[in-house]
C-alpha cells in the first residue's frame, strides 16, 4: 500500500481532489470514487447555474433598486430603509415591489434568501 506525502495531498487538493486511492487500487472502490466526484461536480454546476440566474436577475434592477434591495432584505422596515435613502417609505414600498417582481421572488422570505445567496457570494 502506498503511502502520500504531504506536499502531493496538498497539491491534489489545489488540484481539486475529491478522494485519495491507495494502490492497488480495488475497481469497485475507483467508481465509487468517480461517481462521487461526478454527482459533486454536478452540484456545484447547478449552484452555479441558479447563482448566475441570480446574478442576471439583479442586473435587471436600476441602481436605486439595488440600493433598496439589500436594505429590505437585510431586516430593516421600509421606512428605516427610507429614512437611510432619503425617500419617502411610499417609494421604497414601490421598489421594493419591482425588485420583488423583476428577482422572480415568490414571496419576501424568498427575496431575503436571494439576497443572503447574492450577499455570501460578493466579493
Amino acid at each position: 500500500m502506498d503511502t502520500f506525502d504531504v506536499p502531493s495531498i496538498m497539491r491534489a487538493i489545489r488540484a481539486g481532489a475529491a478522494e485519495f486511492l491507495a494502490k492497488p487500487v480495488d475497481p469497485d472502490e475507483l467508481v465509487r470514487a468517480v461517481e462521487l466526484a461526478l454527482m459533486q461536480d454536478s452540484a456545484v454546476c447547478r449552484r452555479r447555474a441558479a447563482l448566475d440566474r441570480l446574478r442576471g436577475r439583479l442586473a435587471l434592477l436600476t441602481p436605486r433598486e439595488r440600493e433598496v434591495f439589500p436594505l429590505v432584505t437585510s431586516g430593516l422596515r421600509n421606512k428605516q430603509a427610507a429614512v437611510r435613502l432619503g425617500i419617502s417609505e411610499v417609494t421604497v414600498q414601490i421598489h421594493r415591489s419591482q425588485i420583488m417582481r423583476k428577482m422572480a421572488a415568490s414571496s419576501f422570505a424568498d427575496l431575503v434568501r436571494m439576497g443572503a445567496q447574492l450577499h455570501s457570494t460578493a466579493g
